[in-house]
């Protein structure tokens, strides 16, 4: 249960004061307790309104936005959807970060692939017993459900021993909403 990479990006993320968390495999595993497998990468979720927060925040850094896949510079423009994924590196020591942008409106996220889907703002994200804050196991598989890769598919056979009903039928709701063929709903009871 190390977590030592999550750690130090958590010192990076010490006082930035608007809400942020780990997203992806890291977002699983700390839900868990432990590390279940091994990160090629870092994943934070951020909301889109506060980008240029994040921006201010890691100042010194060099900042891409992607675009159909193709890495461009990211200025001080404030990016909209269909725009979602930031790539920011350190080159002072060697530290990259991709950045995700969620969807809010109001007291509520909403999950940028459709919109019917969505979750009151607080029930996102939760904190670790380490304090290390991450993006709900829930949210993150949904996530994961478009083009499902074998470790996206380890990460849902890792989650479902720990999720709570609640969670599932949440999660099970959602895939049936956006994705009702897909092959994790049979194990969502």
């Amino acid at each position: 249960m190390s977590f030592e990479q999550c750690q130090r990006i958590s010192l990076l993320m010490d006082g930035f004061d608007k809400p942020w968390f780990f997203a992806g495999g890291w977002a699983i595993d700390l839900f868990i307790g432990h590390e279940t497998r091994v990160h090629n990468d870092i994943e934070l979720a951020v909301f889109r309104k506060d980008q240029q927060y994040l921006k201010r925040h890691l100042r010194g850094w060099d900042f891409k936005k992607v675009i159909n896949g193709q890495f461009h510079t990211w200025e001080n423009e404030h990016v909209e959807l269909p725009i979602h994924e930031i790539h920011a590196s350190n080159a002072a020591n060697g530290d990259d970060l991709e950045v995700l942008l969620n969807e809010t409106n109001n007291n509520e996220w909403k999950f940028r692939r459709d919109t019917r889907i969505s979750s009151p703002l607080d029930s996102v994200w939760s904190v670790s017993k380490t304090g290390i804050p991450y993006l709900n196991p829930e949210i993150v598989l949904l996530y994961k459900a478009k083009n499902t890769r074998e470790k996206d598919h380890q990460d849902f056979i890792a989650a479902m021993n720990y999720l709570e009903k609640e969670k599932k039928r949440w999660l099970k709701s959602a895939l049936e909403l956006h994705q009702p063929e897909h092959k994790w709903l049979r194990f969502l009871y």
